[in-house]
This record gives C-alpha cells, structure tokens and sequence, in this order.
C-alpha cells in the first residue's frame, strides 16, 4: 500500500471529521494533474503548523479535488526546538542542506553570510536563493510527511546570528578544531537549540570569538571533516537522538 500524499491547506476553525472541503490552487492542481488523484484515493493536506487532515477524494475535477475529511490529528510542536544556522554554501548544495535536515526534523534554518563564504546572497539573486531554500523545505516536509514544517528564515549577518545564539537555551558551534565532542553533549530537554554549521573554508577566529562570547561552546563531529552541506544533518541527527525527540 503507497504512501498518501500530502498537500498544503490552510485549514478554517470549523474543519472536522465529515467535512467536504476543496483542495484548489496549486496543490490542487499539482494533484489533479500531475499526481492524477481520482475518487477513493486517500489524501493527506497539512498546514505546517501541527495540523493534519486524513481525507479521501470525493470527486476529481480537472484542476482540483473534493475531499472528505476522515479524521484531524493536532501534534505538539516538538521540543526541543533545534535551529541550524547555515553558512552559505556553493551551487546547490545549500538545497541539499535545506533538504536533508528537514527530512531529518530540524525546525528552523537560519542562513547565514559567514566571512568566508564564496557565495553572496544580494538583491533579486538572493530572493531568488531564499524562495528555493524555502521551497525546498516545503516539499522536504511534505515528502517526510511532517506536520511541523521548518521555517527558513531571512538572511542573517553574524551579529545577528550572536543574538540568536546569545538567546538560545543550547548553543553551538560546530568547529573541526573544538576538543569536546558532540557526541557527548548532555543535551536540554526543552527550549532551543541553536547550532551554527560554518562555511567551506571554516569560520574564522573573530566569528569564533563573537559567538563564544554570545554564549555558545564549540564542539567536534569527529575525526573528518564533513562538507558544509552535510555537517549540519550529520550534527542534528546526533542533538536529536540524545535529546529523546527519536525514543
């Protein structure tokens, strides 16, 4: 038996169990058309935010659907919260990033202009660079099937990401140089977590220094260095197995 799709829906107060609502729009075309969903098919429709309705096709029109609402499930939003801080990386590997940390259940990306990051996010180039990221999440989350989808937020200086930090109840910063080891951080069980992944060419010693100074501790993967594209899954994936988040 496949998977049920999921599709974005913003969901009205009175949406329960019973109710008949219309999946139009793009999701309802990408449905339509391109999926080719027809009556009886089961249909999942999301909202991002901890809400998510199990539906079945009523009917299928040309461009969208009517679906029946089966059920609606509300999750909890996930605690801790864990933000990763990305250091602009080169081509489409910043994609990449995006895609596997929201498969793995990162809450938040915050990108980040690092001093020695070769790409520059300016103007229409970095709207353009932001609108991917952020779809691309969008349809990570659908594809992991997540009900709390991840925010991508704007682009963040490092003043700014000190301030995140400086606010955070958790903060790191993965450096091939640190001593203590990731793997055995005492994690907290609440709040947020925030770590900074830096870019190809490192952080640099001031970047250090200013995020130290906003609170945060420096710690090693291990024994390789990863790119920037995979060290930010490969470091969320050791916070959420020792924060409980997986059982």
């Amino acid at each position: 038996m496949s998977t049920a799709p999921v599709f974005w829906w913003q969901f009205p107060e009175t949406t329960g169990r019973g109710a008949r609502v219309r999946l139009d729009g793009p999701e309802g075309r990408h449905a339509a058309l391109v999926r080719r969903l027809t009556a009886g098919e089961r249909v999942d429709l999301a909202d991002g935010r901890g809400t998510v309705a199990e539906c079945v096709v009523a009917v299928a029109h040309k461009d969208w659907l009517e679906l029946d609402v089966q059920d609606v499930v509300h999750e909890p939003a996930p605690t801790p919260r864990i933000t990763v801080v990305q250091a602009l990386p080169k081509g489409d590997r910043g994609e990449t990033a995006v895609e596997t940390m929201t498969e793995i259940g990162v809450d938040a990306v915050v990108p980040w202009a690092a001093s020695r990051s070769i790409v520059q996010w300016k103007g229409e180039r970095g709207e353009k660079a932001l609108n991917k990221w952020r779809a691309t999440a969008r349809e990570a989350a659908k594809q992991s099937r997540r009900a709390w989808w991840p925010e991508v937020s704007a682009l963040h200086s490092t003043k700014e990401v000190a301030k995140l930090l400086a606010s955070a109840d958790q903060a790191l910063i993965l450096h091939e140089h640190a001593e203590a080891p990731l793997a055995r951080l005492d994690v907290v069980l609440s709040g947020e977590i925030v770590m900074v992944i830096g870019p190809e060419g490192s952080i640099t010693p001031q970047e250090v220094a200013a995020f130290e100074a906003a609170g945060a501790t420096a710690y090693k993967m291990g024994p390789t260095v990863l790119r920037t594209s995979t060290a930010g899954t490969a470091a969320a994936t050791v916070v959420l197995a020792r924060s409980g988040r997986w059982g």
